[in-house]
């Protein structure tokens, strides 16, 4: 008995183009044809399309199947990956999971960046801002210094935050001046801070433009000659 693309799809629970693809990467061997020009399938061609299927279900990818088909291979081999693709995928998901109880818990915005849920119904809506761009060019420990740092923020931080963007100078002078001793005393406690750019995986000066772009963007005229200020009266082994 031969049967038909259509028949031999049904059979296999799979679709006619699934099949085509198949024979288009040399999966699944070409049938003969009838007089008419249409293909005919035969027991061999099942069996195989039922191999290709339950691999594929079992998470195979066409390239692993087409590696346990080489003279000499070892299918062994090609399970092993799987299984520790699986596990990786599988721990990866597990983190993300306990990512979303720790955002569900906490009433915390999705995007906000790993690690800054617990702290992030204390952060007004510029600094979760710069903390997303922090998170692509700070390091795993000046992140965790940095979400240590949020978490122990002052008066004088909402202060900063509150600042009109027409602030006069004395006004800025008088919280640049506030803001030091706070500074110092968050990098004397989380010494990454002091140089978290220079470790920064896109490179110290990339790290640095793209920092100084988005404070330019996200804070205002009043905010940028606090920071600017207070970085005049940071010690020189304290930079701003």
């Amino acid at each position: 008995m031969a049967w038909s693309t259509q028949q031999l799809a049904g059979l296999a629970n799979t679709t006619v183009n699934a099949v085509r693809h198949y024979h288009r990467v040399e999966l699944l061997d070409l049938p003969d044809r009838a007089a008419n020009g249409y293909k005919q399938y035969g027991v061999p061609h099942l069996i195989r399309l039922l191999q290709i299927k339950r691999l594929g279900d079992l998470g195979f990818s066409l390239a692993q199947v087409a590696g346990m088909d080489r003279p000499g291979g070892d299918p062994a081999d090609e399970i092993r990956a799987l299984d520790a693709e699986l596990a990786a995928t599988m721990e990866r998901l597990a983190a993300v999971r306990a990512e979303l109880a720790t955002i569900l818990e906490h009433g915390a915005a999705a995007d906000i960046p790993p690690g800054f849920a617990a702290v992030s119904g204390e952060i007004s809506e510029s600094q979760r801002s710069m903390l997303s761009v922090y998170s692509t060019v700070f390091d795993e420990s000046a992140l965790e210094a940095l979400s240590h740092a949020v978490a122990e923020r002052s008066d004088v931080d909402d202060e900063f935050e509150r600042i009109p963007a027409d602030a006069n100078d004395a006004t800025i002078d008088a919280l640049a001046a506030r803001m030091v001793p706070v500074v110092l005393a968050q990098r004397e406690k989380h010494p990454q801070l002091s140089d978290a750019l220079t470790h920064s995986t896109h490179g110290e000066q990339s790290a640095e433009s793209t920092v100084a772009q988005a404070l330019a963007e996200v804070y205002n005229p009043a905010q940028l000659r606090t920071l600017k200020r207070m970085g005049e009266l940071l010690p020189q082994e304290y930079p701003a």
